[in-house]
């Protein structure tokens, strides 16, 4: 082999090792899926530390500011169902629509249902309805629903 073709083998290398250095690790992923349709979701911009607790602030920053990239519709009786990928599970896991929790911690499941008795779109402390509402799935370390490690978001749509 010559030189000039060693130079271009050891060039092509050291730029694959570079650009595969400056991306980012994708986070564990979390479906939603009602009726025939699904979506898939990485978790919100900065609400993921890759097992790492999120500090209070950061957390309720996610929780309050971060906005869904994606959505679907829900109509009237259908079920929503949540998977989550074995990493969460693992870890423990739980459901808020909005902010009212709709789980418990979930541990070792990465699957969960919620029906139409679990009022998706009816805020708890107020009693009203909305016609749109932010699914929150929130990774927690199993042992205490305040150590939160991640939060996915979705927002569900009301359909007529």
């Amino acid at each position: 082999m010559s030189i000039r073709r060693r130079a271009a083998v050891i060039g092509a290398v050291s730029l694959g090792l570079v650009a595969l250095s400056a991306c980012e690790k994708p986070t564990p992923l979390a479906t939603i899926t009602v009726g025939d349709k699904t979506v898939t979701t990485e978790a919100a911009s900065k609400c993921y530390l890759d097992g790492g607790k999120l500090a209070t602030a950061a957390f309720a920053v996610c929780l309050n500011n971060a906005k869904p990239t994606q959505t679907i519709k829900v109509s009237a009786g259908d079920t929503v169902r949540i998977g989550v990928d074995p990493k969460i599970a693992k870890n423990g896991w739980l459901v808020a629509a909005g902010l009212s929790q709709k789980t418990d911690i979930l541990t070792d499941k990465t699957y969960w249902t919620l029906g139409e008795k679990d009022s998706l779109f009816t805020d708890s402390t107020t009693g009203t309805s909305a016609d749109s509402v932010t699914l929150n799935i929130i990774e927690t370390d199993g042992k205490d629903a305040k150590n939160y490690l991640g939060v996915w978001k979705v927002k569900l749509v009301k359909e007529a």
